[in-house]
């Protein structure tokens, strides 16, 4: 489904992204850890083409995303869903108005069947009487909640989450990880998931790799990472366990 081969990004002197490599399966939940700072987001943005790679090659369903031209790469776009940190919802508009915005841009849908839509994905994450609220009177689990709604609604193949359940308590942490794992089962969606959240990735994760000084270090599955004798693993899971069981 997807294929990074030796990708690299920099800014300035600062090389972020040097030559990572990755293969994602088709249905496979994939997620990067690494520490703040060494380029978790940035990759997910150079695949996607929000960022321009310095060099490498990102492969998306058989294409060279690199290489597409702008309307080839936003046909490709459509096929994708994105939830990154903040949920990204237009405080302008409604949750109604959030979910219909991309059904209005991208499907020939009829007003009618935009809204059977719309109820259908809001039941799928279980806030049907959400539709007619702001995104101020959401919480933050409803937010994210939301905009995992909206990135959905499209029945994409393969989804991008940045730290899908940052900022938010063990409970709702776990409540929105399964959720995920729950929609990618149930629409046969291809995952790439950048965490810090141990709870989370040990939910959802089918496997997971581990970014440090730019490469891709450590993969494996998550069970194996977390008990690693190896000493930065030791020192990378626990420091986060603990910051987990830190959070408010």
């Amino acid at each position: 489904m997807v294929t990074v081969e030796k990708l690299s990004k920099s800014f300035g002197s600062h090389l972020v992204l040097d030559e990572v490599s990755l293969n994602v399966e088709e249905a496979e939940n994939l997620v990067v850890f690494g520490r703040s700072g060494t380029g978790k987001s940035v990759l997910l943005k150079c695949m996607i083409r929000l960022m321009e790679p310095n060099k490498g090659s990102v492969k998306i369903f058989g294409k060279e995303v690199l290489h597409l031209k702008m309307d080839e790469l936003n046909e490709l776009r459509q096929q994708m869903g994105f939830l990154f940190q903040g949920a990204a919802l237009y405080d302008s508009m409604s949750v109604r108005g959030n979910l219909e915005f991309p059904l209005i841009r991208h499907s020939n849908l009829t007003p009618k069947e935009r809204e059977l839509k719309i109820k259908d994905v809001l039941e799928k994450v279980s806030l049907e009487e959400a539709i007619d609220k702001m995104p101020a009177d959401l919480s933050g689990g409803m937010k994210k909640r939301i905009g995992l709604a909206r990135s959905i609604i499209t029945e994409p193949k393969l989804m991008l989450y940045d730290e899908p359940t940052t900022g938010l308590d063990p409970i709702t942490t776990k409540e929105i990880s399964k959720l995920i794992l729950d929609l990618q089962k149930e629409l046969k969606m291809t995952s790439i998931i950048v965490t810090h959240d141990i709870l989370c990735a040990r939910i959802i994760a089918d496997r997971a790799v581990v970014l440090e000084e730019g490469k891709i270090q450590y993969s494996g599955d998550i069970g194996e990472l977390t008990s690693s004798r190896d000493p930065f693993l030791k020192n990378f899971f626990s420091d986060e366990i603990i910051k987990g069981n830190g959070r408010n």
